[in-house]
C-alpha cells in the first residue's frame, strides 16, 4: 500500500515507525473490512469504541487548541474538534443507529482497556510535553484512516459507507491540512533542520508509539475485547 504524501514530517515518523506503520495500515480487521468479509459484530464492536475514542480524540485537538499560540493553529485544531463531533461521530450514530445500537447505548458503552491505553497515552503525551508532542501522538490516527480510506476508497461492500468517508475529498483536505499544520508549526519552533536535532527522535517515538497503540486497537475491534 503505497502512502500519501501528508507532508514532510509524516514521512519521516512514518519511516522511523517502520514495520509498526505497515502493521496499522494493513492490519487483518482493515483487510477484512475492505474485503466485505470482516464479522459484523467486529465492526460494531469496533464502532462503538471509537465512539468513545473520538470523544477523547476531540478534547486532545482541544488542547492542541490551547497550546498553541497562533491563530491559524487555533482555528485549523478547534475545526478539527468540530468535525469529530459533528461529522465522524455522526457516522457513527448513523450505522450502529441501523443496527438497533441508540446514540445513548454508544454513550455508555465501557471502555476497553486498548481503547484506554491509547487515548490516555496522547493525553499524557499532552500534558506533560508542549504542542509539538502532542501533534507527533495525535498525527498516526489523522494520517492511517487517510492512507486506508484512499486505498479502500472504492472497495464497495457492507462496509463501503466507512471507507468512502475517510477515502473521500473532505477527509483527505483534512489529512494534507493536518500534515502542514505540523510541517509549518516544527519549522516555526525547531527551525527548518529540525530532523537533525535530538528532539526529532523524542517526536518520532510519540508518533511510532501511537501507530503502537492504533495496531492494538485494530485488534480489540476484531477480538472484540
Amino acid at each position: 500500500m503505497s502512502a500519501p504524501d501528508y507532508g514532510r514530517a509524516f514521512a519521516l515518523w512514518r519511516d522511523a515507525a517502520g514495520a509498526h506503520w505497515d502493521a496499522y495500515v494493513d492490519h487483518a480487521f482493515v483487510r477484512q473490512l475492505a474485503a466485505g468479509s470482516l464479522p459484523r459484530d467486529s465492526f460494531l464492536h469496533y464502532l462503538r469504541q471509537d465512539y468513545v475514542f473520538l470523544l477523547h480524540f476531540a478534547r486532545s485537538w482541544a488542547l492542541v487548541f490551547a497550546k498553541s499560540d497562533r491563530m491559524s493553529e487555533m482555528a485549523l485544531a478547534s475545526s478539527i474538534a468540530h468535525g469529530l463531533l459533528n461529522g465522524e461521530m455522526p457516522l457513527h450514530v448513523a450505522i450502529c443507529g441501523r443496527e438497533g445500537i441508540t446514540e445513548g447505548m454508544l454513550q455508555d458503552t465501557p471502555e476497553s482497556p486498548a481503547n484506554m491505553a491509547y487515548t490516555r497515552f496522547v493525553q499524557a503525551t499532552g500534558y506533560a510535553g508542549d504542542m509539538l508532542d502532542l501533534l507527533a501522538a495525535l498525527a498516526p490516527c489523522v494520517f492511517g484512516y487517510g492512507q486506508i480510506g484512499l486505498a479502500h476508497a472504492d472497495s464497495g461492500g457492507p462496509y463501503g459507507e466507512w471507507t468512502a468517508t475517510y477515502g473521500g475529498a473532505d477527509y483527505q483536505r483534512v489529512c494534507h491540512d493536518v500534515g502542514a499544520l505540523i510541517d509549518a508549526a516544527l519549522e516555526a519552533r525547531l527551525g527548518p533542520d529540525w530532523p537533525a536535532l535530538p528532539r526529532a527522535r523524542t517526536l518520532a517515538r510519540h508518533f511510532t508509539q501511537a501507530t503502537q497503540l492504533e495496531v492494538g486497537f485494530w485488534q480489540m475491534g476484531l477480538d472484540r475485547t
